[in-house]
């Protein structure tokens, strides 16, 4: 089976390196792919179109360390998803909108999906006090008032390739996306939400975690029963954006840190060393010496950023840079709890600026 995976997906390479290239449109695992997949296309793509290309490698994200892959992309759309909830869930405005108290804690939510993207969604919220209490899969659900841990469940399903039969859990046969619960995140397919479904969603925010999870006259009807949309354009960019890094990675071919890491480790301890000097002049030694006792938090970064510190840190910068744009249209333009199109407008508002400043005009 995956040797046949192999032939389909070195075949598909062939077609697909015609209009793509480091260059040219880097492409990024989605469903039913993943590290050996995108594996599996760099090799082809080096091997045979980008044959003395010093960034062949480039020529799509998604890969595993040892093929120029970076730390923290098989995590990045669910902590993306984790990052894009936590601006909104702090926001007073938006909050009153919808009557939920701010923050994480005992905030109840339902995942569909339980791949690659929800899973890390659940374990990230989770982390934080909420309680998973719904998977929808596609060949069974899971409900429990009490609460699932995603650690369990996802070694569950590494075990046994399903969480069917998951024994903290109840299998159920309701509609979960009626579920009574604070957030909804469907993290499957697209158009799961529709105009036939969306009246009975309880949840105060759903949180898009696939691509169009939500059509367009479902949209509206969340909107009308006063229910918070997440927009997948922004909610799941986690991915995206670390596929960025990951490409900038590949064409500056040296790892996010290495240039600083041992200079910052360094300029920490004398930073230490130079208050203990300046305290012991200050009042003497008679004492003994002054120690300087970092604390844990400063401890931890004294060693200088990893790459997956780097990664982290910007990938949160970026989402939450995101969240205050579309906040921003949001309020600017009376267009209440439509974060879809507040999204839509801060991005043509970048796209506008940039023609504008090429020179074109428009009438």
């Amino acid at each position: 089976m995956q040797l046949l995976a192999c032939h389909a997906c070195i075949s598909y390479v062939y077609i697909l390196v015609l209009t793509a290239g480091p260059g040219v449109d880097v492409p990024a695992p989605d469903m039913g792919t993943g590290e050996r997949e995108m594996s599996w296309i760099a090799d082809t793509y080096a091997m045979t179109y980008g044959q003395g290309d010093i960034n062949s490698h480039a020529c799509v994200t998604g890969k595993p360390i040892s093929q120029g892959g970076i730390h923290g992309r098989v995590s990045a759309t669910g902590k993306g998803l984790f990052h894009a909830l936590s601006y909104f869930l702090n926001d007073a405005y938006f909050l009153s909108k919808i009557e939920l108290t701010p923050g994480f804690k005992d905030k109840s939510f339902v995942v569909q999906g339980f791949g690659n993207v929800g899973m890390h969604a659940s374990r990230y919220l989770h982390r934080q006090g909420a309680r998973l209490i719904g998977v929808m899969e596609k060949d069974v659900s899971l409900f429990s008032l009490r609460g699932m841990h995603p650690k369990e469940l996802e070694d569950y399903k590494l075990e046994h390739g399903t969480l069917k039969g998951f024994p903290m859990a109840d299998e159920t046969t309701d509609d979960l996306f009626a579920a009574d619960c604070d957030i909804l995140i469907p993290a499957a397919g697209e158009k799961q939400i529709t105009k036939r479904n969306a009246g009975q969603v309880k949840a105060k925010i759903i949180l898009e975690g696939a691509n169009g999870p939500t059509t367009p006259e479902a949209d509206k009807i969340l909107i009308a029963n006063n229910r918070l949309v997440i927009p997948d354009m922004y909610a799941n960019a986690g991915g995206v954006t670390v596929s960025y890094f990951e490409w900038l990675k590949n064409i500056s071919h040296v790892s996010f840190g290495r240039l600083l890491f041992k200079y910052e480790r360094d300029s920490n301890d004398y930073l230490l060393e130079s208050v203990q000097q300046s305290l012991e002049a200050k009042f003497g030694r008679s004492g003994g010496p002054i120690p300087i006792t970092p604390s844990e938090e400063f401890k931890k970064r004294m060693g200088g950023a990893s790459e997956k510190d780097i990664v982290h840190s910007g990938l949160e910068y970026t989402m939450e840079r995101s969240a205050k744009q579309i906040m921003s249209r949001a309020h600017e333009y009376d267009l209440g709890l439509d974060l879809r199109t507040a999204a839509f407008v801060a991005a043509l508002e970048k796209i506008y600026i940039v023609y504008r400043d090429a020179g074109l005009t428009f009438s």
